[in-house]
């Protein structure tokens, strides 16, 4: 059974959906803690809106496949400056379990890394 179209749709929804749950609880409880890191490190705090550019726009296009290589290289960014801000500390790190520390973040980044060399397939709105 060889269907790398179906494979690119499950790898869409699989990340988008993950990735919007993240984003939905910012809507929620708001981007405060973000803004706080961005300052923290001497940026605007008002950049902390992006996140929602990376965690809700970037995963509904990612999910209909409407312009998913944009869309996914969005996400590519979100997770860049998500690891750089909260997680530069664990990079090297094993976590309580013996897993990779960063490892649903690392997955993030290159499951979204993936589409953006594989763009939606064919079951999709619009490549």
């Amino acid at each position: 059974m060889n269907n790398p179209d179906i494979g690119k749709l499950i790898l869409r929804v699989a990340l988008a959906l993950m990735m919007l749950l993240h984003g939905v609880a910012k809507l929620q409880h708001g981007v405060g803690f973000i803004s706080g890191m961005l300052q923290a490190h001497h940026l605007p705090g008002f950049f902390a809106y992006g996140v929602l550019i990376g965690e809700i726009v970037a995963p509904l296009m990612v999910l209909v496949g409407y312009q998913t290589r944009i869309g996914a290289l969005l996400m590519v960014g979100n997770m860049l400056v998500a690891i750089a801000l909260a997680h530069s500390g664990q990079i090297f790190s094993l976590g309580q379990h013996g897993g990779w520390a960063i490892e649903l973040q690392a997955f993030y980044l290159f499951t979204a890394l993936s589409l953006v060399f594989l763009g939606a397939g064919k079951y999709a709105v619009k490549n």
